[in-house]
């Protein structure tokens, strides 16, 4: 990387690690940031963390970590598909007494993608399952060799719900930051990324930039993609008033024109005019160059219509890259709406007149709005996790297959009198010439070797006796039901259909 000329590298004060924690759904990678937040924040500040933040900083041995809260590995690859370097040491969280499932595999891919230095915690020691030991051995598999195992990855034994081990996992982070040598320049005019954006009800729209280098002072004027403005507000994580925000430390921003793309790389500009001009630039380019996010209908194809709500803009894109992803033959996935908030009559209304299903994550439904979806026969369904959600998308594809109906031919009646008629029935007689004859059964009605009617067995007697199968050689009462059109003389084709569903 290029140096200012005058200032070396080494010469730089070093700035607190960004850390992301990954792993499979369960495992607990909720728990143990909860657990950090509560013991390093909480308890020294009131008021917590800023709802939809999406990044805060904690304290440990005086020094400073940075947490990236996502809601999962598909938010965080969003965001280093975009370029930026956001995180600097990843935990990869294994439940010691479950091991290593198909989304740890994901995740460790992902780590090894982007290179990051990645500390193993793992979890759910306290349980009298656990075996660490199997699981260590499993990661080696996956080319995750950890200290005991002979690697230079270290591995920390921790139980998010009692707290044994964290410590000891914040000193390991500090530990691997310390050998990456973070440097930054506070001196220079910020540059970062785009962690989060949301709606909030007083204030508008509220961004969550992760400063990586420089200061973003208050006042400032940040663009970030197509969005930009100057910052009114500029808080810390925990919703209070500051005037700069340094290196690795997430900022509150009010002031932005429109919510950044999540992962979007920012800047601090001379003047809104530039910002704008360069806005404008932005949105063109990508204009050309998006790939957009519903999948195009194929001529002859099946279509799943979506109306996805979320809770914040980055869970929002996380989830229409993952359905992006979601490849089926002959059916396309149409997301009619995605955008972040509550679920609302205006989404109920857009998805009866559409045929769509509401798909929400992390959002709330009132009692009114279910009760109008039921109404309307709108299919509601909300999900903490994205990789839930996604199951659902799919299930949902394979319910737009028509079931595949499979016929089974019975046997053949020859009509030897009829009884009676009526608007829609008849009883007839007749003699099973082939097969069987089955209550209930469907039928087709052949006069010459030609197809005339069909219809279905009402009722079915033998020596007048009600039963269920009449057997070849036998004669058999029947009340059909369909067109009154059987003569003397025809044959009616019994059969059965079954209808199977199509898997995807």
């Amino acid at each position: 990387m290029k140096q200012k000329k005058g200032i070396k590298h080494d010469s730089l004060p070093a700035r607190p690690p960004v850390v992301v924690v990954l792993g499979h759904v369960d495992h607990g990678k909720t728990s143990l940031l909860d657990y950090i937040r509560k013991t390093t924040v909480a308890a020294k500040e009131s008021g917590g963390i800023t709802q939809h933040i999406g990044a805060y900083q904690v304290e440990h041995g005086g020094e400073k970590i940075t947490f990236i809260d996502t809601p999962g590995h598909e938010a965080f690859s969003q965001m280093r598909g975009r370029g930026a370097k956001v995180a600097d040491v990843a935990i990869l969280v294994v439940a010691a007494e479950e091991g290593v499932k198909p989304q740890t595999k994901e995740v460790i891919s992902r780590i090894k993608e982007y290179k990051i230095p990645v500390v193993v915690a793992l979890n759910k020691i306290d349980k009298p399952q656990a075996n660490p030991g199997k699981v260590e051995g499993e990661l080696a598999k996956e080319g995750i060799l950890v200290e005991s195992q002979g690697g230079k990855i270290p591995s920390v034994k921790i139980s998010a719900k009692t707290g044994q081990g964290v410590d000891e996992i914040l000193e390991v982070v500090l530990l691997v930051a310390e050998m990456e040598e973070l440097k930054s320049d506070p001196k220079k005019p910020a540059t970062g990324v785009a962690i989060e954006s949301y709606l909030d009800p007083r204030r508008g729209l509220t961004t969550t930039l992760l400063v990586l280098d420089g200061t973003l002072k208050r006042g400032d004027v940040i663009l970030c993609g197509n969005a930009y403005g100057r910052a009114r507000i500029l808080e810390d994580f925990q919703g209070k008033l500051i005037d700069e925000a340094g290196p690795s430390t997430p900022s509150v921003v009010v002031g932005l024109n429109q919510a950044p793309i999540m992962g979007e790389k920012f800047s601090v500009e001379k003047s809104e005019e530039d910002a704008s001009a360069k806005a404008a630039v932005d949105k063109e380019a990508k204009k050309k160059l998006s790939v957009e996010i519903r999948q195009q209908p194929v001529e002859g194809a099946k279509t799943l219509n979506l109306i996805l709500k979320s809770d914040v803009s980055g869970s929002k894109e996380a989830i229409e890259e993952v359905i992006r992803n979601i490849k089926q033959e002959n059916i396309s996935i149409n997301i009619l709406k995605s955008e972040v908030g509550d679920i609302s009559e205006s989404d109920i209304k857009l998805a009866y007149s559409t045929n769509s299903s509401i798909i929400g994550f992390r959002v709330k439904a009132p009692a009114f709005i279910l009760d109008l979806a039921e109404r309307q026969g709108i299919r509601i369904k909300i999900f903490q996790i994205i990789y839930e959600l996604v199951e659902e998308v799919k299930k949902g594809l394979v319910r737009l297959f028509e079931p595949e109906i499979v016929r089974e031919n019975l046997g053949k009646l020859k009509v030897v009198a009829i009884f009676k008629k009526e608007k829609s029935r008849m009883i007839i007689g007749g003699k099973v010439i082939s097969g069987k004859v089955k209550n209930k059964a469907l039928v087709d009605v052949y006069r010459n070797e030609e197809k005339i009617a069909k219809g279905r067995i009402v009722e079915l007697q033998q020596n007048k006796k009600d039963v269920g199968e009449v057997e070849k050689g036998r004669e058999a009462g029947i009340l059909f039901e369909g067109e009154p059109i059987i003569e003397e003389g025809d044959v009616l084709e019994i059969y059965q259909e079954e209808r199977r569903k199509r898997e995807s």
